[in-house]
């Protein structure tokens, strides 16, 4: 029963940003971190971000200062906002809760291109 529905993608110029949303259901999301992957065409799907239960964070190097996670939890929601953004970042991007099992997504589409 657990979904992961991410939103928010599309087509942007270098420089600019974006803010993906990943609206969660069947858990209590409240007590799971939750992390943010992308997967590039021919790439193997690869951690960009992660925030705990606590609010705590992390990021891959190659996004650091950039792309900045947050959370809801009265809305059940992860946030990506991607600032900056480089063709280098063009990527299916999902999230992921902390959990037992395989809960991928569909992902959203961001397409990094002038």
């Amino acid at each position: 029963q657990v979904q992961l529905v991410e939103s928010g993608g599309g087509l942007v110029e270098p420089g600019g940003s974006l803010r993906l949303s990943c609206a969660a259901s069947g858990f209590i999301f409240i007590i799971y971190d939750m992390d943010w992957y992308r997967q590039a065409p021919g790439k193997q799907r690869d951690l960009v971000a992660s925030i705990t239960r606590s609010g705590s964070t992390n990021y891959a190097d190659s996004v650091k200062g950039r792309f900045t996670i947050s959370r809801d939890n009265s809305k059940n929601t992860v946030y990506l906002q991607m600032n900056s953004l480089k063709p280098e970042d063009t990527a299916v991007y999902y999230c992921q809760v902390r959990r037992r099992g395989d809960y991928w997504g569909q992902g959203t589409q961001v397409t990094v291109s002038s």
